[in-house]
C-alpha cells in the first residue's frame, strides 16, 4: 500500500461514549459490504475498503495547495496568501493597500485620468480602513510606535510587544486625560524592557514627541493598571550595545560583564542607575584590556554625564579589589 494511503480503525472512538454511538461510528469506518477496514487514497481522493477494494467515497476535496515546494524559497514564490497578521497594524493586516506608484501591472505609467482615479480610489480605501476615532488612534499610535522602534534600532518582536500593550490600554479605556504619544512611547518602553532589550528612559525620551517626566509618569500607570510584569533593568543587557557603538573587542565585553557581576554579588547595584553601571563597567573594562576610550565617547554612547562614569567607575574597581582580596 503506498504512503499516501491512510487506514482508518475503530480505535478513534472515545472509550467513555455509550455503545450504541460506539457501534454507528465502527459502522462509518467499516466496509458496508464485507465490513472491513477503510482506507482513505489522498492521491486519487478516494475511500476504499482493504479487503474487498470497495470504492466508498470518491472525489474528496484536496485542501492542499496544487503544487509541490522542495525548499522555503521555492514555497515562498509559490505560495499564494498574503503576508501574516500582525497586530503593529491598526486592522492586524487583513485590509488591502494600493501602492503609491502610478504604474499599472507591466510598469507603465498610468495616463493622467488613471492617475485621478486611483488618487481618489487610494483616498477612500484610506477612509474606509479606519471607519471610527478608536480606529484611527490606533492607527496613530501603531504608526508612532513603529518610527520609535526603528529609531532605537529595536527588533520586530518588541514592537509586536508594545502594539499589544497599547491595545490592552486602548481596551480597558486608560488613554482619556493622557496623549495618544505618551501611552504608545510607555508602552514601547515597557516592551523593550519585558524582551531583555531595554533602552533608558533618556534614550526613548530622545526620539519622543513626549517629555521625559510624561513618559515616566504614563509608563508607571501603564504597568499599575494593566499589572504587567516587568523585571528591574539589568546592567548588563546595556554592555553589548555599549561596547559595540565604542567598536570594543569581545574581551573588553567579556571584562565587563565580569566587573558587573562582581558588583552584583557584593550588592553595589542597588538602589544604582543600570544604565550608569553598565557604562562604568564598558569604560573600567577598556582600560584594563588597553582598549581606552574617553569618558566623553561613552558618555555620548550611554547618554550619561562624566560625572556618573566617574562615580561608578571606583566604586566598580573598589569591589573588583576586594573581591580579589577575599
Amino acid at each position: 500500500m503506498s504512503e499516501n494511503v491512510r487506514t482508518y480503525t475503530a480505535e478513534h472512538v472515545d472509550e467513555t461514549e455509550s455503545e450504541t454511538e460506539t457501534e454507528s461510528v465502527d459502522e462509518e469506518l467499516r466496509c458496508p459490504e464485507c465490513s472491513g477496514q477503510l482506507a482513505s487514497d489522498t492521491e486519487h481522493g478516494e475511500t476504499v475498503c482493504v479487503d474487498c477494494g470497495l470504492v466508498v467515497e470518491e472525489d474528496e476535496i484536496d485542501r492542499g495547495p496544487e503544487w509541490r515546494a522542495f525548499d522555503s524559497s521555492e514555497k515562498d514564490e509559490k505560495s499564494r496568501v498574503g503576508a501574516p497578521t500582525t497586530n503593529m497594524m491598526h486592522d492586524k493586516g487583513l485590509s488591502t493597500n494600493i501602492g503609491w506608484q502610478d504604474k499599472d501591472a507591466y510598469g507603465k505609467s498610468l495616463s493622467s485620468r488613471q492617475r485621478e482615479k486611483m488618487q481618489r480610489l487610494r483616498t477612500w480605501n484610506e477612509r474606509f480602513r479606519t471607519r471610527d476615532s478608536k480606529e484611527r488612534n490606533l492607527k496613530q499610535a501603531l504608526g508612532e510606535i513603529d518610527r520609535m522602534a526603528s529609531a532605537l534600532g529595536l527588533p520586530d518582536n518588541v514592537r509586536e510587544t508594545a502594539s499589544v500593550i497599547y491595545r490592552r490600554a486602548l481596551d480597558e479605556d486608560l488613554l482619556p486625560g493622557r496623549s495618544i504619544e505618551g501611552v504608545s512611547t510607555s508602552s514601547l518602553y515597557a516592551a523593550a524592557r519585558q524582551a531583555g532589550t531595554p533602552r533608558s528612559l533618556d534614550e526613548i525620551a530622545a526620539v519622543s514627541r513626549v517629555e521625559k517626566d510624561e513618559i515616566a509618569r504614563t509608563y508607571r500607570y501603564v504597568v499599575r493598571e494593566l499589572k504587567l510584569e516587568i523585571q528591574p533593568a539589568d546592567p548588563e543587557s546595556y554592555v553589548p550595545r555599549f561596547a559595540s557603538d565604542l567598536g570594543l573587542s569581545d574581551e573588553a565585553e567579556r571584562r565587563a560583564r565580569s566587573l558587573l557581576n562582581t558588583a552584583k554579588e557584593q550588592g553595589l547595584h542597588s538602589g544604582k542607575s543600570p544604565v550608569g553601571l553598565a557604562a562604568a563597567a564598558v569604560y573600567a573594562a577598556s582600560l584594563l584590556v588597553n582598549e581606552k576610550v574617553t569618558q566623553s565617547e561613552v558618555s555620548d554612547v550611554a547618554n550619561i554625564s562624566e560625572v556618573t562614569i566617574r562615580n561608578r567607575y571606583h566604586e566598580l574597581l573598589e569591589a573588583e579589589d576586594g573581591a580579589t582580596l577575599n
